[in-house]
């Protein structure tokens, strides 16, 4: 592979490891826009909930998405005594950009490092006791995380059709199958039928998990 080639590949990930430049780009492909505007929309349609958002950020993709060609100046827009505000469309590269990036995203899963896996990875730093405890703490917050979700995408799919509220639905999946292996793994450690305890002093293991 060239030189070139290995920077180009680079600069992909980097930018394909930003799900806001995706996120730009998608608000882009339905109309030209300025950087306020797209917040707005992004904020309104909940997409912050799946997309983390905060306008150094964006700021910072938007320039970045010009530099490679991918969207570009389109005008200015100005609001009563505002200052004039750039307004961006999506290039013919940006279009090609965003089809092969959602082909990517959707067609292969991908590794991913959540921490509570690092947590898990690491727990035996920590009295069996302590883990435990810890745990069943867990346990609430995401019964009240799910319950709320649940309660939320109620409502949601009300007012919305469904294919606007998928990834509400991808991220109660997540929760209740986090809820289930929790519960499981806090009865392994009270039982003793986590292989590798045998290391770990006994503590309050004997605990009851808190009921649904």
């Amino acid at each position: 592979m060239s030189e070139g080639a290995v920077r180009n590949s680079a600069a992909t990930a980097r930018r394909r490891g930003n799900p806001l430049a995706l996120a730009v780009l998608a608000q882009l492909g339905d109309k030209p826009m300025h950087p306020y505007e797209i917040a707005r929309v992004l904020k309104d349609g909940r997409k912050d909930e799946s997309v983390r958002l905060n306008y150094g950020s964006l700021y910072s993709v938007i320039t970045a998405l010009v530099r490679d060609g991918f969207i570009e100046p389109a005008g200015t827009e100005q609001d009563g005594n505002r200052p004039q505000r750039t307004v961006y469309r999506l290039t013919a590269a940006g279009r090609e950009e965003i089809d092969d990036w959602m082909r990517s995203l959707l067609g292969a899963p991908v590794k991913e490092f959540p921490q509570f896996m690092a947590a898990l990875s690491f727990m035996q730093v920590l009295a069996p006791d302590d883990a435990a405890a810890l745990l069943r703490s867990r346990l609430v917050a995401l019964r009240v995380a799910v319950r709320r979700l649940e309660d939320d995408l109620e409502q949601r799919v009300e007012e919305l059709p469904t294919l606007f509220t998928v990834e509400t639905e991808y991220e109660l999946a997540l929760l209740l199958a986090e809820l289930r292996y929790t519960e499981v793994l806090v009865r392994r450690l009270r039982d003793g039928t986590l292989r590798g305890l045998d290391g770990w002093s006994d503590g309050a293991l004997d605990e009851p998990i808190p009921p649904l």
